[in-house]
C-alpha cells in the first residue's frame, strides 16, 4: 500500500535553508554597511570645532581659547606613531581650536607650510607644536628631537583645507625673508639683540673739529699784514724789492695749504645717525645702530664712519636707516 506523498515538504525544506542561509549571512551585512558609512567630507568636516577643558601639563596649565590672531615662536617636536597620528599634514597644539589651521615657519630655513590642528598636544615637554611625519618631512626640519619654528593663525581658503583633510598637502607659503627671520630668532633667544653693540667715544674728533677752523682763519690775515708793515718803509730803495719778492711767496703758500684741506675733508664721509641733548639716549642710539658719540656743545651726535665716497657710504647708511634711524643722512667732516 503506497503512502501518499506530501509534494509541500520539498518546498518547506527549501524556504527553511533560504532562511537559515539569510540569517548567517546578516552579521557580515551589518559589518559591511558599517565600513562602507563615508567619512564626513566638504566643509562639515571642520565642524563642530571644540575648544575643551583646561589642562595642565608637567606642572603648568594650559586653557584651550579661539585666538584668532595667534603668533608665536617655539619648539617643534616630531609626532610618533604611537601617538595616533595619521599619514596626513597635520599637528597638535594645546590652546588652539581643533580643528584649526596654522602656517608653520622653519626659523632655520624659512620654509612655511600649511598644517591642520586637530588634535592637544604636545602632552610633555615644552614644545610649542607637535608635527605629524608628513608635516615634518614636508617643513624639511633635521632628525633631531626639536626645532625653532613659528607657529600663526591662518584663514585658508576651502580647497586647501580639502587638501589637508584627504591627506595631500596644501601649496607651498612664501618662503620668510632673512630680515624676519633673523627679528623672529631674536624673540626665542637664538640671536643677540641688535643693541648689544659695542659703543666707541672719540673725545679726540670732539677737539679736532673746531681747533682746524681756528688755525686757518687766523693764518690767512697773520700772511697779509706782513707786506703792509714792510711797505710803509719806500727809503731804501734796494731794500724793497727783495722784500717784495719774499713776501710773494708766502701768498701762494696759504692757497697752496689750503688746498689739500678740502681734498682731505672730501674724502672724509660719516653717517650721521641723530644728535641729543641727552647723552644716555645718545649712547643707546649708538648701540643699537654700531655708531660713536661726538659732543657738539651741548649736544651729543651720533654718527658711523668714517667711510670712502661712494658704496662704503651708502652701506653705512642703509645699515643706519635698518636700525630704525630713518632720518640719518651722510655729511663730511
Amino acid at each position: 500500500m503506497k503512502l501518499p506523498v506530501n509534494r509541500n515538504n520539498g518546498v518547506l525544506a527549501l524556504a527553511m535553508v533560504l532562511a537559515l542561509g539569510t540569517g548567517l549571512a546578516s552579521p557580515a551585512t551589518a559589518r559591511e554597511r558599517k565600513l562602507a558609512v563615508p567619512e564626513v567630507s566638504g566643509p562639515a568636516g571642520d565642524y563642530p570645532v571644540t575648544l575643551g577643558d583646561p589642562f595642565v601639563v608637567d606642572g603648568v596649565t594650559y586653557t584651550p581659547a579661539d585666538t584668532l590672531n595667534y603668533d608665536a615662536v617655539g619648539k617643534a617636536v616630531a609626532m610618533g606613531v604611537e601617538e595616533g597620528a595619521p599619514a596626513r599634514i597635520n599637528g597638535a597644539h594645546r590652546t588652539l581650536p581643533v580643528p584649526s589651521y596654522v602656517e608653520v615657519t622653519s626659523l632655520s630655513t624659512g620654509r612655511t607650510i600649511l598644517v591642520r590642528i586637530d588634535r592637544r598636544g604636545p602632552m610633555s615637554g615644552d614644545g610649542l607644536v607637535a608635527l605629524s611625519p608628513m608635516a615634518w618631512t614636508q617643513l624639511g626640519l633635521p632628525g633631531d628631537a626639536s626645532a625653532p619654528v613659528r607657529v600663526r593663525r591662518v584663514n585658508p581658503p576651502e580647497p586647501e583645507r580639502a587638501l589637508l583633510r584627504t591627506g595631500q598637502a596644501a601649496p607651498q607659503r612664501m618662503d620668510t625673508p632673512q630680515g624676519l627671520l633673523a627679528a623672529l630668532r631674536r624673540k626665542l633667544g637664538l640671536e643677540p639683540p641688535v643693541g648689544e653693540l659695542p659703543v666707541s667715544i672719540h673725545p679726540a674728533e670732539v677737539a679736532a673739529s673746531p681747533t682746524p677752523n681756528p688755525t686757518t682763519v687766523p693764518a690767512k690775515p697773520a700772511a697779509k699784514p706782513a707786506p703792509a708793515a714792510e711797505k710803509p718803509a719806500p727809503k731804501p730803495i734796494s731794500k724793497p724789492a727783495p722784500k717784495q719778492e719774499a713776501v710773494a711767496p708766502p701768498k701762494p703758500a696759504t692757497p697752496a695749504a689750503e688746498r689739500p684741506k678740502p681734498t682731505a675733508a672730501a674724502g672724509r664721509y660719516y653717517v650721521q645717525i641723530g644728535a641729543f641733548a641727552q647723552r644716555s639716549n645718545a649712547e643707546a642710539a649708538a648701540r643699537k645702530a654700531g655708531g660713536s658719540l661726538v659732543q657738539i656743545g651741548s649736544l651729543w651726535r651720533v654718527r658711523s664712519g668714517p667711510f670712502s665716497a661712494g658704496d662704503e657710504a651708502d652701506r653705512g647708511l642703509a645699515k643706519a636707516r635698518a636700525a630704525g634711524y630713518a632720518g640719518a643722512r651722510i655729511v663730511r667732516d
